[in-house]
């Protein structure tokens, strides 16, 4: 009999095993963009390994190029930048003005590298549309910006590290505009007090760029970034660490 109960044991065990490997399975091939080894899609909805992925494109250019184009965003290259060891381009694109798959900024002319693009357009799909119906029942139509490009070292400091502005791996997001005209603004909205809606609004769409963005930094970070919000894709190695406040 005790021979009997542990074939029988042995049995569930390995069935409960088989079941659990059927769905793990089954999940991996329904979130694919979870798994750090399959391929990054922006058209797939962000996954836990996303942004470790597009942080990784500042190494591919015509990676990131082709992930652009196949998520239909249209864009053109902008010509290449040699400002010294420390600043400069040669990734830097920017979107069609034509709004195919990516709304339009202001003041227009926005030149980012490619992994910015590419964080800032899933970023569009994933959190900012998303969160401006939710709390609106409007869209976004434009997103207001300081820059991107500056050769500078961090906080405008004469020695140091130089910014991720400096290769135009950085956007600074002052406001966002709505479809009914509404404009809504770091500096003025972020306070929960003056606009409960809108300061929801900002804190989520901060909150989701975590998970794009190797750095994000707003208002909550210091008073340089009152503002606006610091969006970067620094490629920090096998670390990966990331930046979020």
């Amino acid at each position: 009999m005790s021979e009997l109960r542990r074939i029988v044991t042995a049995l569930v065990i390995a069935a409960l095993v088989l079941a659990g490997a059927f769905a793990l399975y089954a999940w991996v091939r329904s979130r694919p963009q979870d798994m750090p080894w399959t391929e990054l899609d922006l058209a797939r909805p962000v996954g836990l390994f996303t942004g470790r992925k597009l942080a990784a494109l500042t190494q591919d250019f015509d990676k990131c190029r082709a992930l652009l184009n196949a998520a239909g965003v249209r864009h053109t290259v902008l010509a290449a930048v040699d400002a010294g060891p420390s600043c400069g381009y040669r990734d830097a694109v920017r979107f069609a003005d034509d709004g195919a798959r990516t709304i339009d900024f202001t003041p227009g002319g926005l030149g980012v590298s490619c992994p910015v693009a590419a964080g800032l357009a899933m970023w569009e799909w994933n959190v900012v549309q998303p969160a401006a119906l939710r709390h609106f029942g409007e869209r976004v139509t434009r997103i207001d910006h300081l820059g991107s490009y500056n050769c500078r070292r961090l906080y405008g400091r004469e020695s140091g590290d130089y910014s991720e502005h400096a290769t135009a791996d950085a956007v600074d997001i002052a406001g966002f505009r709505l479809s009914d005209g509404t404009r809504i603004s770091v500096l003025n909205d972020w306070k929960e007090g003056d606009d409960p809606a809108t300061a929801a609004f900002l804190r989520e769409v901060r909150d989701g760029a975590c998970d794009l963005f190797s750095t994000v930094l707003s208002p909550d970070y210091n008073a340089a970034h009152a503002d606006h919000f610091h969006l970067d894709q620094a490629e920090r190695g096998e670390s990966g660490w990331r930046a979020c406040r």
